[in-house]
């Protein structure tokens, strides 16, 4: 989608708020936020961080083993700040496939944003994708522990992301992630991928 097109649909329909997240980096950020307030809309800049699995810094693993997706909003201008330093974090000692945060990362930078748990390629999704089948408590409990991790860091600033753009994926994870959500007591948001 092009900038324009989503800024303009978003006045089309009445709302005063949009959001972009890019994947690895915040190339669009600038040219979103002018549009955005060239229409009177509320821009929200995100980033939808590769996180590694252990250390940014450790290159080892295939691609799509070597990071999860977590979506990260900016809530004010420390946030925006944070974001930035986290990208080029990412791009300058954490690029392995691609650009990689990581938890420390996030202890660190965290300040004045909002995460989301992500999408279905997302850590906490896929241990819930995984209670599909055999061992469904366990790997339930394993994706409590890890939106543990992120509510105790993140706080009220934390939520569950859900979404349904018709992938039967998206509607696995969707009912675990429910399930899990209202065991631990973390609200949900509901988002487009």
């Amino acid at each position: 989608s092009s900038i324009p097109k989503l800024v303009q649909r978003t006045v089309d329909h009445g709302m005063n708020a949009l959001a972009l997240t890019d994947h690895g980096n915040l190339h669009g950020a600038l040219e979103f936020y002018r549009a955005c307030k060239s229409k009177d809309i509320n821009p929200v800049i995100g980033y939808e961080a590769y996180i590694a699995a252990g250390s940014r810094k450790t290159k080892g693993g295939s691609g799509r083993d070597s990071s999860y997706h977590l979506t990260l909003l900016c809530q004010n201008a420390t946030g925006f700040r944070n974001l930035v330093r986290m990208a080029s974090a990412a791009a300058l000692e954490g690029f392995h496939y691609k650009p990689r945060i990581d938890k420390e990362l996030l202890e660190e930078y965290n300040e004045g944003i909002v995460c989301l748990s992500g999408c279905v390629s997302s850590e906490f999704s896929r241990a819930v994708l995984k209670a599909h089948g055999n061992g469904a408590e366990e790997q339930l409990q394993q994706a409590a522990e890890v939106a543990g991790w992120f509510q105790k860091l993140f706080g009220d600033r934390y939520f569950i992301e859900i979404m349904n753009n018709g992938l039967d994926i998206q509607r696995e994870q969707l009912r675990g992630a429910v399930e899990v959500a209202n065991r631990v007591g973390i609200p949900l948001v509901a988002t487009s991928d």
